[in-house]
């Protein structure tokens, strides 16, 4: 495919002709990142870069995250539109509730966050040809971040097994959810719901979802416009981070 490369000195970045937007080409000496709005009509603002705390702390701040193969550069998105839940438009279907009167499932915050992580990158996921875009690359720098205190798990149990779970960051009044897992029918929903349930006390006004899913908009979640989006971000930077395991809120 042809291109026009042009150097800056913090990166380069290259004009693909089929595309109305630049992709940018990331320096590991930088940290920074183009507007999100610059990103092209994929969804894609930048490749390349690193996973470095501070990197992606950066990125989820302006409403990036990355996602990409392993072993391929690091892709940077900004999709539009972006797919949110609003905690008060939180959706518990009837089919739901029993477990929920029956205590069919327990469950815990930040007490096997890699567990978590290592289950969503093995859970089967039809059309992914049974890849995954969690390396152990991944698996490392959302593990420190944890250790310091933004990234959290929720994971869901059944007679004293990790059945499901989800994990993300909290930053602000947004969590930025990453992935799930089920092992039994039910499991991830169950954990994403007890979760929003606790992120609404908290006061919590978003749960970013990144891209849509049948199974996350039959909870409640809906696209809204990039620009939207991105005025929710540029208000939660005034907002503080409780940093820390979130076992010792609940």
């Amino acid at each position: 495919m042809a291109y026009i490369a042009m150097i800056y000195p913090h990166h380069c970045y290259f004009f693909i002709l089929s595309s109305a937007m630049p992709v940018f080409w990331l320096s590991k000496d930088h940290i920074a990142f183009p507007h999100p709005e610059l990103a092209n009509e994929d969804g894609i603002l930048a490749i390349g870069g690193d996973l470095s705390a501070e990197r992606l702390l950066h990125a989820y701040q302006i409403g990036l995250f990355p996602w990409f193969n392993p072993d391929d550069p690091i892709l940077w998105w900004s999709p539009n539109p972006r797919f949110v839940l609003f905690p008060e438009e939180l959706k518990v279907a009837k089919s739901m509730r029993p477990y929920f009167n029956q205590k069919k499932f327990t469950c815990s915050v930040d007490t096997q966050f890699e567990a978590v992580m290592r289950a969503c990158q093995s859970q089967y996921r039809p059309g992914q040809g049974g890849g995954t875009w969690i390396s152990e690359e991944m698996i490392e720098a959302y593990c420190h971040l944890h250790d310091l205190g933004y990234a959290h798990s929720c994971e869901v149990w059944q007679e004293g097994k990790l059945v499901g779970g989800l994990y993300g960051l909290g930053i602000g009044k947004v969590f930025f959810g990453e992935s799930m897992f089920a092992q039994v029918s039910n499991a991830s929903k169950f954990g994403f719901i007890t979760l929003v349930r606790q992120l609404q006390e908290w006061g919590y006004w978003l749960i970013d979802c990144q891209q849509e899913t049948r199974h996350l908009e039959s909870l409640g979640a809906r696209n809204i416009p990039r620009p939207q989006f991105l005025d929710f971000m540029e208000k939660n930077r005034e907002e503080f981070t409780e940093r820390g395991k979130w076992t010792e809120r609940m």
